[in-house]
């Protein structure tokens, strides 16, 4: 659900010039919030400031997965 939301809704909007950035979306509302630097921190506190029972998906942009692993 996450990724449906991500490449039809925020992809188109959020993808250029942000290479390595977080998205964190909301799967229920479809609000998302993007990090100023690379922080998942920052970037989920304001969607659950918002809501404390938001059920976030993450994605790193231009990247697979939000993390890898050494």
């Amino acid at each position: 659900m996450g990724d449906e939301i991500y490449e039809n809704k925020v992809r188109p909007i959020v993808e250029e010039g942000n290479r390595g950035k977080i998205v964190a979306i909301d799967i229920e509302t479809a609000d998302y919030e993007m990090s100023k630097d690379r922080d998942v921190v920052e970037c989920t506190s304001r969607p659950f400031a918002r809501n404390p029972d938001a059920q976030i998906w993450m994605v790193r942009i231009g990247y697979d997965a939000v993390y890898r692993l050494p």
